[in-house]
């Protein structure tokens, strides 16, 4: 299973605690591009609002731009000077986008570190650009593109990721590595790793048992195939494990790699 962390300080870090626990884990760094569509639409708040009809994330959106400009001009006074950080929180998106066509518009400028009103502003007259990622509106696009001025941008990054790799198919092990890893990892992918690894010995428990039977490699692969979907019961959830031959042989050299089954040819011994 795979843990991603922020830093390699943290990538380090946690791979020192899991080998001092016994657990065995490798490092991996990679160069990752993240490659985000957004569909862009433009006009005066007026002329959104107007249009907008039926397009529930443009109406959302539209909602909460009223909400951030009522927020910042209900007790901004013409001629007086504000600093930025009193009037935008990053994690506001609406205070961003009302602040930015403000200052667009002439109707707010900068001063000596200020922000400074000089007229009182009207939200209808405001010309403002909202985007949406393309997978929000798709099923808007047609009425999008021929109702508004639209355009469209693309975002293109490119990351160092960090990520440890837990080379251990144990369930004991598998545990206390997700442990481990609570301080170092992102929660995101400490969620996907904690399933991963409980399919994983489930799935390495199974083919273990499956050995003892079937000592033709083939034959094993028949039996495990037949009983797809594998599945795990929660008090409240379920997990479904599936897979295809192609996976089983390289999960196959893996459990050989840990020293749980030998394969050779087509005869496995466990």
């Amino acid at each position: 299973m795979r843990l991603e962390v922020l830093s390699k300080d943290d990538m380090n870090a946690l791979s020192r605690e899991l080998s001092r626990a016994g657990i065995m884990n490798r490092t991996l760094e990679d160069v990752t591009p993240e490659i985000s569509h957004y569909v862009v639409v433009r006009g005066t708040y007026a002329e959104l609002v107007e249009k907008a009809e039926g397009i529930e994330p443009l109406q959302e959106s539209l909602d909460e731009l009223k909400f951030a400009f009522e927020e910042i001009t209900s007790d901004w006074e013409v001629g007086e000077g504000k600093p930025l950080d009193g009037l935008f929180d990053e994690s506001d998106f609406g205070r961003l986008l009302v602040l930015t066509a403000l200052i667009e518009s002439g109707t707010v400028v900068e001063e000596d570190g200020k922000l400074v009103l000089m007229e009182k502003p009207v939200l209808d007259g405001l010309r403002v650009e909202l985007r949406f990622p393309i997978d929000e509106v798709e099923d808007y696009l047609e009425e999008l593109e021929r109702r508004f001025e639209t355009g469209m941008i693309t975002e293109y990054t490119m990351e160092k990721r960090y990520f440890v790799e837990v080379m251990e198919v144990d369930r004991e092990l598998v545990e206390a590595a997700l442990e481990i890893a609570e301080d170092y990892a992102t929660e995101e992918s400490i969620v996907e790793a904690m399933f991963d690894g409980i399919a994983r010995s489930v799935l390495a428990d199974v083919i273990l048992e499956l050995a003892k039977k079937h000592r033709k490699k083939n034959d094993l692969i028949d039996a495990l195939l037949e009983r797809e979907p594998i599945v795990v019961e929660g008090e409240r959830e379920r997990l479904n494990i599936y897979f295809d031959e192609d996976a089983i042989e390289d999960f196959l050299k893996e459990l050989q790699s840990l020293g749980y089954l030998k394969v050779k040819g087509n005869r496995i011994w466990v």
